[in-house]
């Protein structure tokens, strides 16, 4: 057993850092990459929140020893899942023991309800939240409806630190308008560095300064609960529980894809997993994804006849990477409300299913 897990030592106050940023603008492409740099004496936990139902952002993370990755997908941690986010890291620090945590917003939430919740008085002494860094696409600063719009905005306005993706993808011209409008935001920024491919120094999370310090026991551990009134606590409690169980894992049948919808923040999501079993066809997936309006934002994980591979749709933009996930196949595809192109269900549903190989034994279950 790992000594994080059977370790009671008193511990300092675990480092947290909120990294969050617009849809499409490489959160966890970023996240993936700091974890390349992680020390290797550091145990990290990585809190993944998407706006979709399917979750599949957590499926583009190796599994290993010392990271431990938790999706919570289906909402916001800012708002509707404040109170499952709670009792997930109540969870987490009494199992894990992490040395660090990192948090990963839904792109359409706005941070200031995570941030009070986590420098509260549920998590005095036992968290140290360090700079908040907010990830830009230059190129959405092109987008009057990205300008004008308030989560946006305040995003980077709240951040502490700003790390401009897509740099190399953007044009000299881009950069410079991105450089001079973080320039005119208050309060100043503490830093803003350039990370094309996703790609920022740790040194960014591992020189934060600790505005905190100070030591905690692990009875401590204990103060990160709810400090209402008994009663109050197993309402919420309960509550929490309600949608933890929204949550709970639906087998997927060969040739009956689980589908999930919702609606929330200005935006709409629709998704489906797929059996482990079933193989699909890259390219001819490829291929009717690509017939997708460009206003969708895509993301999936599929086994595929060359292997297990994440697709990413973001700002009209491609790429697969090889995953070592491989509980079920999950697409997704995120609209924004009024906005047209989202597919029926049944019948976008029976197109996918066509893309399965020829040949494969799920593609004789009935659809």
């Amino acid at each position: 057993m790992p000594s994080h897990v059977s370790s009671r030592a008193p511990l300092s106050c675990i480092p947290v850092h909120v990294i969050t940023g617009f849809l499409g603008s490489g959160k966890s492409t970023l996240i993936r990459h700091l974890l390349t740099q992680k020390p290797p004496d550091e145990r990290w936990v990585v809190v993944i929140n998407e706006f979709g139902q399917v979750g599949i952002d957590q499926a583009m993370f190796e599994e290993r020893e010392d990271v431990v990755v938790k999706g919570l997908p289906g909402g916001c941690l800012c708002c509707q899942l404040a109170f499952v986010l709670q009792a997930s890291l109540v969870n987490l620090l009494h199992r894990h023991r992490p040395d660090r945590l990192i948090i990963e917003p839904s792109g359409l939430g706005h941070p200031a309800g995570l941030l009070d919740l986590l420098r509260g008085e549920a998590f005095a002494e036992v968290l140290d939240v360090r700079d908040i860094i907010t990830l830009l696409d230059p190129r959405r600063l092109d987008e009057p409806r990205a300008r004008g719009n308030e989560t946006f905005r305040d995003q980077l306005e709240m951040a502490d630190g700003v790390a401009l993706t897509m740099t190399d993808l953007s044009t000299e011209a881009q950069c410079r308008e991105a450089d001079a409008y973080l320039a005119n935001l208050w309060p100043a920024k503490r830093w803003v560095e350039s990370a094309p491919h996703g790609q920022l120094p740790v040194s960014r999370l591992l020189d934060a300064s600790d505005s905190k310090g100070g030591r905690y026991a692990e009875n401590d551990l204990d103060k990160a609960r709810p400090s209402q009134p008994a009663a109050h606590s197993t309402a919420r409690d309960s509550q929490a529980q309600v949608v933890l169980d929204a949550f709970a894992y639906r087998e997927p049948s060969p040739g009956a894809p689980v589908c999930d919808e919702g609606a929330s923040l200005g935006y709409r999501s629709l998704g489906w997993r797929f059996h482990a079993s079933e193989v699909f066809s890259l390219d001819a997936l490829a291929r009717l994804l690509e017939s997708l309006p460009s206003t969708l934002r895509i993301k999936a994980v599929v086994n595929s006849d060359a292997g297990w591979q994440c697709y990413n749709r973001a700002s009209g933009q491609v790429t697969l990477t090889s995953t070592s996930w491989r509980r079920d196949s999950r697409l997704e595809l995120i609209i924004e409300e009024g906005a047209q192109g989202l597919p029926e269900a049944a019948s976008f549903a029976s197109r996918l299913l066509a893309c399965r190989e020829a040949g494969n034994p799920a593609s004789n279950s009935p659809r």
